[in-house]
């Protein structure tokens, strides 16, 4: 029998173009350059004797054609790379794992205990792969990421279970705190606050649970890494809101002081998620449980200072 259907890389390189809506983009995420992606849509085209695509500067969008076909080969495609992953992770070590997380959190919280699940598992081996803010497992790695958002609401297709991170506090240099000896949350309104570029309003929620009504807070500077936000707070810029699990140590070596001790709790946080396939791995069982214990003992660990 003739076989009519195009080549899998072609159909990649075009569902994936729809996708992301640039050819640029899903070069970068295929690993080829944008112009092979152009040429696969353009043996496609050529295939089917339609024109799929209409390119602009700004972005591509499907033809009634193209539509017909991502359509027809969107699902069975998926179908065939989680099937292609399945088979790959069956023949794999059972005592490897491949892990993506957010890169703060590796390095302030992960990296510093990672030690100790060495330690308690000497035969598991963890590979730490580029971490993606929409990790959607469509590949062949990672078998788990550590990823920040809203769960189970923010990801229904993934096992999410809820690490740490949903409490943040005021942090700032120690003789700040006492050369102000504020008394209430409310003196921190005159203060230079400090916030993390993705979400300059936690001021506003912390003083509104805190019972200050019209708050405005007098944010100066927005930071776009959480390491970078608690430095400028080492540094004396201000007083910075950030995650208390990623100031302990700052904390408890002096670098600063929580000026209240009074946090919120966000519907946020760093979650472990993975297809719910994945958890037949016994590598990532332990490395869940591991997770989890280290988690409790940051929660209910008091601060120890220097």
């Amino acid at each position: 029998m003739k076989i009519r259907s195009p080549s899998m890389s072609e159909m990649h390189a075009f569902v994936t173009t729809v996708r992301l809506g640039s050819l640029t983009d899903a070069g970068a995420e295929l690993c080829v350059t944008q112009s092979a992606i152009s040429r696969s849509v353009a043996r496609l085209e050529a295939h089917f004797g339609s024109k799929l695509l209409q390119r602009s500067a700004t972005d591509v969008t499907l033809t009634a054609r193209g539509l017909e076909l991502l359509q027809a080969i969107e699902a069975p495609l998926a179908a065939i790379e989680l099937a292609s992953a399945a088979l790959l992770r069956s023949r794999k070590n059972p005592h490897a794992l491949v892990l993506s997380a957010v890169p703060t959190f590796s390095s302030m919280w992960l990296i510093p205990r990672l030690r100790d699940f060495q330690r308690r598992h000497p035969k598991i081996s963890l590979t730490f792969v580029p971490y993606r803010k929409d990790e959607d497992f469509s590949g062949t790695v990672p078998d788990v990421a550590i990823l920040t958002g809203a769960g189970p609401a923010q990801w229904p297709d993934l096992d999410c279970t809820y690490l740490i991170g949903r409490a943040v506090v005021p942090v700032c240099h120690p003789e700040r705190a006492a050369r102000m000896a504020w008394r209430n949350p409310a003196e921190l309104l005159q203060e230079p606050l400090l916030a993390h570029v993705s979400s300059p309003e936690r001021w506003q929620q912390w003083f509104g649970a805190l019972g200050v009504s019209h708050a405005k807070p007098n944010v100066v500077a927005t930071l776009d890494q959480v390491s970078i936000l608690l430095q400028a707070a080492i540094a004396d810029m201000g007083v910075a809101i950030v995650h208390r699990c990623l100031a302990r140590d700052a904390l408890e070596a002096g670098q600063l002081v929580m000026p209240f001790d009074v946090p919120i709790e966000l519907n946020r946080g760093y979650y472990l998620c993975a297809p719910p396939q994945h958890y037949a791995m016994p590598a990532l069982q332990a490395f869940r449980q591991w997770l989890l214990e280290m988690a409790e003992q940051d929660l209910h660990k008091p601060l120890s200072h220097a």
